[in-house]
């Protein structure tokens, strides 16, 4: 389906012209589980996006309907829910539950989703719908934000409504991304710069198809061990307030005082943001040769040190090994399943996504799915108010 197509759906479910307003996916080139941990991060946008239609209604109720899934769900926008139910459409009631808290004064709205980010992929769906509706949301309490404002406030939606401990990485570029570039994004300070991702090379997302069920649960020990490792620094350097501001001398000389878990996961961190800088060095010197080490060495210390890969997603990696015009690839996202990413030089790009799946269903017997990607622009407007 197309946005003109959704404004059409909507007409025929609500009435009248919406506003739509669409929001991307993302792929995260290097820099994994740094996020949370006030570190670095090298996403890009894709063109997969979460699309809202939005419309008013005359009550005070706040309606919400899907092109993907069946049912309607209604909530008075003076009594909003205190907790997620556990449908899909927590992430848009988490993020008006978030704006009432700020102030805003949500209007009645009638809202039409239509989302093509794959779930439960690692591509964050999540973070596209959320993005979409605070930009629908927003437009209809006339309130405009700047988008980093608005990708905090979609990230505490996702934090404090859904319950999922996330970082700021996705909500960030759904809201920022442009058109051919990477973002190198500091979670800290949420400054960035641009990263060009050269002409010629196109991003090529291997999903395994594959999601364990521990991913969730899983992911938020992960950010108990690292705050555990951040109470272990800050006892010996008071300048530590994340894993960010622990350099490598620092962790080299405690690493044999840490119990053994803790410094696995805080070598992963602390090596994984100065990989992630120097990647986007690497970027900036056009060497894609030392981009494609440095995702080797990633994905290598994700699985053996922060153990959050799986046997599907190291397959996945191992099988794009050798295939012509491959630069460098490593799982992206939280882990335990979903997909990897892959630079590949784009004469070459049909080739590997066939090559790659004839590997990988191969050695696992699973049907992957393939998508060749550029990197998309952030989120937008497509339909305004006539």
């Amino acid at each position: 389906m197309n946005w003109p197509q959704l404004a059409d759906q909507f007409e025929k479910s609500f009435g009248g012209q919406p506003r739509i307003f669409r929001a991307p996916g993302r792929v995260n080139l290097i820099g994994e589980h740094t996020d949370y941990n006030d570190g670095f991060v090298m996403p890009a946008a894709i063109g997969f996006s979460a699309y809202v239609a939005v419309g008013p209604r005359t009550d005070r109720h706040l309606v919400i309907r899907s092109e993907e899934f069946a049912g309607e769900f209604k909530f008075d926008l003076s009594h909003l829910p205190a907790k997620r139910s556990g449908n899909w459409c927590d992430y848009i009631v988490g993020v008006a539950v978030v704006l009432a808290r700020q102030g805003v004064n949500l209007s009645g709205t009638n809202l039409l989703v239509h989302g093509e980010v794959p779930i439960g992929a690692g591509l964050s769906s999540s973070a596209a719908i959320e993005v979409a509706s605070a930009l629908a949301l927003l437009s209809r309490a006339e309130v405009q934000l700047p988008l980093p404002e608005i990708a905090k406030l979609c990230r505490e939606a996702e934090n404090s409504f859904v319950g999922a401990r996330v970082g700021i990485m996705d909500q960030f570029v759904s809201c920022t991304g442009k058109a051919g570039h990477a973002i190198l994004l500091d979670c800290r300070e949420l400054s960035y710069e641009l990263a060009p991702i050269p002409a010629g090379i196109q991003l090529v997302v291997c999903n395994t198809m594959v999601k364990h069920d521990l991913a969730t649960g899983t992911y938020n020990i992960r950010r108990s061990e690292c705050e555990e490792g951040v109470q272990f620094f800050a006892q010996r350097d008071p300048q530590v307030r994340a894993l960010r501001d622990v350099s490598v001398d620092l962790l080299k000389q405690h690493s044999s005082d840490l119990p053994p878990v803790i410094g696995k996961r805080c070598s992963h961190v602390v090596h994984e943001d100065r990989r992630t800088l120097d990647a986007a060095d690497a970027f900036r010197r056009g060497d894609l040769k030392r981009v494609g080490e440095l995702m080797s060495e990633s994905h290598c210390s994700l699985r053996d040190l922060y153990e959050v890969s799986c046997r599907e997603l190291d397959i996945m990696v191992e099988s794009a090994q050798g295939l012509p015009g491959f630069i460098g690839g490593r799982m992206t996202g939280g882990g335990f399943g979903g997909c990897t990413v892959n630079l590949v030089e784009q004469q070459h790009a049909q080739d590997f996504a066939a090559q790659i799946s004839q590997r990988f269903r191969g050695k696992t017997g699973i049907e992957p799915q393939i998508y060749i990607c550029f990197a998309e622009d952030g989120a937008q407007e497509l339909l305004g108010s006539s």
